[in-house]
């Protein structure tokens, strides 16, 4: 799989070692910033990180701020973009099985290294189910 990772300040300690978790699981990953921890605003960072994955077919973006949920919603305002707050190895791969989502989005200040590593297991190991969920997640992108 290939990722494109982008965050605010709040989430950049975390964006930092969730690289290294995806390059351990043999993924690509391409840091879209921010460089440092320096304040930053995440809907610049969130719709940088959606515009690509869009651009760039098949492949998934991660997202991550203070909570997970500004960053999450700016990244939907994206056509095309399903983009899943997810808070644990469940939610991560429900968001990949039912609703196909193609952002991953989790938040610095609630999930911690280990969760963190939990979430991308999920969503590595899952894909879209299809089926009855087609018809859903196309009426997300209407």
């Amino acid at each position: 799989m290939k990722f494109y990772i982008a965050t605010d300040h709040a989430g950049y300690a975390l964006k930092e070692f969730t690289k290294e978790i995806v390059k351990s699981l043999g993924h690509d990953i391409i840091d879209l910033g921010p460089d440092s921890a320096d304040r930053v605003d995440y809907p610049d960072f969130a719709k940088k990180c959606a515009k690509t994955v869009i651009k760039d077919k098949g492949s998934f973006g991660i997202v991550i701020c203070g909570t997970g949920i500004g960053i999450s919603m700016s990244a939907n305002k994206v056509a095309c973009i399903r983009a899943a707050l997810c808070h644990d190895y469940y939610t991560a791969a429900m968001a990949r099985r039912h609703n196909n989502a193609n952002i991953l989005c989790f938040g610095e200040r609630i999930v911690g290294n280990g969760v963190a590593e939990s979430i991308m297991d999920a969503w590595c190991a899952g894909s879209f189910d299809g089926g009855r969920h087609c018809g859903r997640v196309e009426k997300i992108e209407l």
